[in-house]
């Protein structure tokens, strides 16, 4: 009896059984990739200045693909250890890596002069400043900044920026949902388009790093 009432309904709507059972296949295949991919990909991307991925993140979580609580906690995570990293790389050998990378000194330079003026106020707000967020840690950890100090406000700072920055992506997600009343049939092409602006920005942003790197910028700044 079951079958012919699905036998039924195919036959008097076939376009509408098509679509259920491809949204089906799309949300199973795409679901358990982000489940199990996502939360770690939010991390080594926040580590970086990684905004962006952290947004989609939030926007991901609003539909259900991820938990807010957890996309804030692996934010916070990637972004404090990324940062202590810097720190301590600028802490043990600041002056031998500007020397190899030139490049790095105009913005460290800018780095400096905002941090003298403002010590506890800058090590708070740089994560929030776009370009300088790798370098700003390393210029504190070459000042002599108290690392302990350091651990407090960083750890800080780290939850405020990913409760703030999650928070939007989510928030995003609910304006999508009100402005577009068919949200849940267009969920999986608006997921998709929102990751590959992200990844887009992103691999603009390691293009420009490399750049950066390269040994005719070096000679460059030589």
């Amino acid at each position: 009896m079951a079958i012919g009432n699905a036998l039924q309904a195919a036959w008097a709507n076939p376009t509408s059984v098509a679509a259920d059972s491809a949204n089906d296949c799309d949300s199973m295949s795409f679901e358990p990739i982000i489940a199990n991919y996502g939360y770690w990909a939010l991390i080594v991307g926040t580590a970086l200045e990684g905004e962006t991925i952290l947004v989609v993140a939030g926007y991901m979580a609003h539909r259900g693909y991820l938990h807010l609580p957890f996309v804030i906690a692996a934010a916070m995570l990637g972004t404090f250890f990324g940062d202590q990293i810097f720190f301590q790389l600028g802490h043990q050998s600041g002056s031998a890596f500007l020397a190899r990378h030139p490049h790095w000194q105009p913005r460290a330079e800018r780095v400096r002069r905002l941090f003298e003026r403002h010590r506890i106020a800058f090590v708070m707000a740089f994560r929030f400043m776009y370009g300088i967020r790798t370098v700003a840690p390393f210029v504190i950890g070459m000042s002599g900044f108290p690392r302990k100090l350091f651990v407090l406000l960083n750890g800080i700072s780290a939850a405020i920026w990913a409760i703030t920055v999650g928070g939007a992506g989510y928030l995003f997600g609910q304006v999508l949902e009100k402005l577009f009343s068919e949200a849940k049939r267009l969920e999986l092409p608006a997921i998709l388009t929102v990751v590959v602006i992200g990844i887009a920005i992103w691999m603009w942003h390691l293009r420009h790093v490399r750049k950066e790197m390269s040994p005719g910028s070096l000679l460059e700044g030589q």
